[in-house]
C-alpha cells in the first residue's frame, strides 16, 4: 500500500514539474505586461510569451490547451493524494 502511495507521489511530482514552467512563464509575463501597460511601455513580446510564442517554437495553437489539461491533471492528482485509502 505504501509503495502505491509513493508511486502516486512520484507521478504527481513529474506532472507538476512539467506544468510548472509554462504556468510560471504565463503568470510572470502577464503580470509584467499589466504593470508596464499603464506606464506606456509597449512590450508586445511579453504577450507573445504569454500566449506560447517562443520565437523559434510557436506553440500558440496548443499552449492554452496544454496549460488547461496540465492544470486539471495536477489538481486531480493532488486531490487523490489527499484522499485517505481504506
Amino acid at each position: 500500500m505504501e509503495k502505491l502511495k509513493t508511486n502516486k507521489r512520484k507521478i504527481h511530482r513529474k506532472i507538476t514539474a512539467i506544468s510548472a514552467i509554462p504556468l510560471l512563464i504565463t503568470i510572470v509575463s502577464g503580470t509584467i505586461y499589466s504593470i508596464l501597460q499603464p506606464l506606456g511601455v509597449d512590450a508586445f513580446w511579453l504577450i507573445k510569451l504569454h500566449t506560447g510564442n517562443f520565437g523559434i517554437i510557436n506553440m500558440q495553437p496548443l499552449y492554452s490547451i496544454f496549460l488547461g489539461i496540465a492544470s486539471i491533471i495536477s489538481v486531480i492528482s493532488g486531490i487523490r493524494l489527499l484522499q485517505k485509502n481504506p
